[in-house]
């Protein structure tokens, strides 16, 4: 039951729209990722392109492991709404996230 003392599948029946993180469609945003890095950080936007060092080094995934870690944890999401879908072996990647709008993807990597 939820807090209206509505159960979730009369929500679906009555219409009342709820809004859901799963409704929202994956964002994909352009990475530009240096390896080996003395410690993990964002160092903001070049243009539409997000900039991020990472310590960890670029050898099977553990960079791209380290990049989807350090993006969920500044979105404040799970790491398993973040992930490299190409650029695998590039320093520039297309990393797709799930769950949360664009416009609030944006604020929390400027700000954070």
């Amino acid at each position: 039951m939820s807090s209206r003392g509505i159960r979730p599948e009369a929500w679906r029946r009555s219409g009342d729209a709820r809004p859901s993180r799963r409704s929202v469609p994956p964002i994909r945003l352009h990475v530009k990722v240096i390896p080996g890095s003395s410690r993990d950080r964002i160092d903001g936007w070049l243009g539409d392109t997000l900039k991020v060092r990472v310590a960890a080094p670029p050898e099977r995934g553990k960079a791209n492991a380290a990049v989807e870690a350090l993006i969920a944890g500044a979105l404040g999401i799970p790491s398993a709404h973040v992930r490299v879908v190409s650029g695998i072996a590039s320093p520039r990647k297309i990393v797709e996230i799930t769950g949360l709008p664009e416009d609030d993807v944006r604020v929390r990597l400027t700000s954070g």
